[in-house]
């Protein structure tokens, strides 16, 4: 286990850089399929899709304080998703992660 987590690790922290990370860490594993480089690219794909969502419907609003509480709300899930894929961890993110795994299961 400890071989797979090492030699998927750098597609797993690529996965959490913006959107694009996603693309790339996709084809990064796209022939080896490592386990732990997939757990970490479901979770920044969905994490990338919940931001997406919640920009779409926050940002009609026009309101800062909604804003800034989607902007702190993502970036600690973010934030907590990058530093588990950097110590080598499979720990799914807080309230959605679960939901990741479960909805990506195929990647």
């Amino acid at each position: 286990m400890q071989n797979q987590i090492e030699e998927g690790k750098t597609a797993a922290i690529t996965s959490y850089i913006l959107i694009v990370g996603v693309l790339i860490a996709l084809s990064m594993n796209s022939e080896t399929k490592n386990p732990f480089a997939s757990f970490h690219i479901r979770q920044s794909l969905g994490l990338s899709i919940t931001f997406i969502a919640l920009g779409l419907l926050i940002g009609p609003f026009g309101n800062p304080m909604i804003t800034m509480s989607m902007w702190i709300f993502v970036s600690v899930l973010w934030t907590y998703g990058i530093f588990s894929a950097i110590r080598g961890e499979l720990r799914p993110i807080p309230l959605l992660g679960s939901l990741f795994q479960k909805w990506f299961k195929n990647i």
